[in-house]
């Protein structure tokens, strides 16, 4: 570090990155212009040689003063690093959770504790102390499951999209006739409302609270007991017509249209009283959510006034602690209701989807998935302002895949604010996702490390890594997931810095596993032996960003690229690529004797059979979970979702389909011959053993 510049020097004491590895020896400067606008996001100015010595100077004197970081960790059975090295003689007071006095970080009970050091000569310091168990339990056994984008998966009772009423079927369903251990979906968090919606489950306006578009209305309670009897049936019949829109003509998937009708329902469903116990369940809902569901409810009615940019509202109402937005929120209490009642209810019903998964016997149930961050325009990131690094937001440097790089239009959370408050938001973030999960998925997992950060106007490759308290992050994780008795999956594919996946595995954390990705890469680059693989992860053939088996085995996913216009090489090379990768992988599997059927060599194997063989293998790690994507049961030859695409191609609209194109459903689904073959490929090992996870 003797050759750093004092602007270099600032920097690493903020976790701001001034240079990154794309790949093995390979090293890049990131822009200088990135490392001060990431400076300023954190509250340090840093424009200028005299700004930078100031700045420097103030962060120095700072370290060399205190006494003890904003948030402490201390991983059960061991002493906190931290405390280490206070100066001899300093006292603690420890207030636990649970309200006992301590005078000693010894044998101290798991959670998030109120710390406080008093040195001999005077100084003082508190400080939040996490204590977490030093890992997660392994699964029980080995278990498979499916994998389903929700939305995707429309029943005949389904509104034109998939529900929670679905997603309890297709779990009582797999659990008791697939003997299926869970199933994983995409993120159910609440969206941004406004026409167009936007169609991600990743960009969403909430991650702390579901999105009423997946309620199903007539499961609702209070749905018998609703008036307006004829305007009820006028609104299912529309419900029909939009389903059978989908399902029978082929048309996409409309979330606005499908949420217009809901909605309208759910007002009437809502004008219901609620009986005795009902209200007395809500209003512990509304006690436990507190500010927080407030917060999100004031927003969701806002929005319906002002739009849901809250950056464009009237000044005084894009603070939600201003006089005007209590003002506002008072003289909307109606709608501020509804919203709070639609979150109690979208919540009631993820825990009769978990309890359906359960009672059928899933060890695991439902894996519920965490986006990396939240919509700019959202109820979090206009509630959470002071948590958020304002300018910024989040992407992935230039690599190999995508030498622009990425620009996700995520805004950060700032690692310095999150320290201070001892991490609350990602608390009380974990805790709303676990409650009704027997395992969490936490998309791009290194955002727990680190994330790259591009300054708002400039484009990705004008970013910078800016890092995190992993430790704290980890530490944060581990406790509220065996608290919840759930497991975690990180998606860690991709351009991963060494000695993550190391960290997470030694916390209990499982990685995800890719077949097409699993290649020896430090040797020949041929396709990596089963035996070879990871046991603490997730396996699967592929995920929703990613083409489908078919789709991989035949080329389509070539040719689709090619009609969009997004290859990088001519059309022949790209063939031939794709090509000669699936021919090894082929290749591996007739020589380990996986493809049955083909006895006349690998061109004589049907795509089905390839399907099968591609599970065998799969089966043959040692992976302590396998995941099975429900399209590719029936030959499904899209993607879900196309990386690089917008209006090119219908991301997140597609239903279910079978190899032809046309959409399946539910109960097509449960009576498909060809997946019922494909099930039990995957149920060769899987094992149903004890339960893991709440409710």
């Amino acid at each position: 570090m003797e050759d750093e510049t004092p602007l270099s020097r600032l920097a690493r004491l903020y976790g701001v990155a001034t240079s990154y590895s794309p790949s093995p020896g390979r090293t890049v400067a990131a822009s200088g212009s990135a490392v001060v606008a990431a400076l300023a996001a954190l509250g340090v100015d840093a424009h200028g040689p005299q700004a930078v010595r100031d700045a420097l100077t103030a962060r120095e004197q700072e370290a060399l003063e205190r006494l003890l970081p904003p948030t402490v960790v201390c991983w059960a059975g061991r002493a906190p690093f931290a405390l280490a090295g206070l100066p001899a003689g300093t006292r603690l007071r420890i207030e636990t959770e649970q309200g006992e006095l301590r005078s000693t970080a010894e044998d101290l009970p798991p959670g998030v504790h109120a710390l406080r050091a008093t040195a001999p000569d005077g100084r003082t310091a508190a400080a939040h102390l996490v204590v977490a168990p030093p890992e997660l339990p392994a699964p029980p056994g080995r278990a498979y499951g499916i994998l389903v984008q929700l939305y995707s998966l429309l029943s005949r009772r389904s509104w034109g999209m998939g529900d929670l009423g679905d997603l309890a079927e297709l779990s009582a369903w797999a659990g008791r006739a697939l003997g299926a251990g869970f199933v994983q979906v995409n993120p159910l968090h609440a969206a941004v409302p406004g026409t167009p919606t936007d169609p991600s489950p990743y960009r969403p306006s909430s991650r702390r609270y579901p999105d009423p578009v997946h309620l199903r209305v007539e499961d609702v309670p209070e749905y018998a007991y609703a008036e307006d009897r004829e305007r009820l049936r006028g609104l299912l019949d529309r419900a029909a017509r939009l389903r059978a829109s989908v399902l029978d003509a082929g048309e996409l998937i409309d979330r606005d249209a499908v949420w217009e009708i809901k909605r309208e329902a759910l007002e009437l469903v809502c004008a219901v009283p609620l009986g005795p116990g009902r209200r007395a369940a809500y209003c512990d809902f509304l006690a436990e959510e507190g500010e927080a569901l407030e917060d999100h409810a004031t927003w969701s009615a806002l929005a319906e006034v002002h739009g849901s940019d809250w950056r464009r509202w009237p000044a005084g109402l894009r603070d939600p602690r201003s006089p005007e937005t209590a003002r506002a929120r008072a003289g909307l209490m109606d709608r501020v209701d509804f919203h709070c009642r639609l979150a109690w209810l979208t919540e009631e019903q993820l825990a009769a989807a978990q309890r359906a998964a359960r009672d059928a016997g899933m060890p695991v149930g439902l894996v519920h998935d965490l986006a990396v961050g939240v919509h700019p325009d959202g109820a979090d990131a206009w509630a959470q302002q002071e948590y958020f690094a304002a300018g910024m937001s989040v992407g992935a440097p230039p690599d190999a895949f995508n030498a622009l790089g990425q620009d996700w239009g995520l805004p950060p959370w700032r690692p310095d604010r999150l320290a201070a408050s001892g991490y609350v938001p990602y608390r009380r973030l974990l805790r709303a996702l676990l409650r009704h999960a027997g395992a969490l998925r936490i998309d791009h997992v290194m955002g727990l490390f680190r994330l790259w950060w591009v300054p708002q106007g400039q484009p990705p490759t004008e970013g910078t890594y800016v890092y995190y308290d992993a430790e704290a992050m980890l530490a944060i994780l581990v406790l509220e997931a065996s608290r919840a008795g759930t497991l975690v999956i990180g998606e860690d594919l991709g351009t991963v810095e060494p000695g993550v996946r190391e960290a997470l595995d030694a916390r209990g954390v499982l990685g995800t596993s890719v077949l097409w990705f699993e290649r020896d890469w430090e040797g020949d680059g041929l396709p990596l032996p089963p035996e070879r693989w990871r046991a603490g992860c997730l396996a699967t053939a592929t995920t929703h960003d990613l083409p489908s088996t078919a789709s991989r085995l035949t080329g389509d996913h070539v040719e689709l690229r090619a009609r969009l216009g997004l290859l990088t090489r001519p059309l022949d090379e790209e063939r031939a690529a794709a090509a000669a990768d699936t021919g090894e992988w082929l290749a591996l599997l007739s020589r380990l004797g996986l493809l049955e059927g083909a006895s006349g060599g690998i061109c004589a194997a049907s795509e089905e059979a390839e399907i099968q063989a591609v599970h065998r293998f799969l089966l043959r790690t040692p992976a302590r979970l396998v995941g099975l994507w429900l399209p590719d049961t029936v030959g499904d030859r899209r993607p879900q979702n196309l990386p690089g695409t917008w209006d090119q191609y219908p991301n997140w609209r597609l239903p279910v389909a079978d190899a032809a194109g046309r959409p399946v459903s539910l109960e097509e689904l449960a009576a498909s011959p060809r997946l019922h073959a494909l099930v039990e490929v995957v149920r060769g090992r899987g094992v149903k053993e004890g339960p893991v996870g709440g409710d």
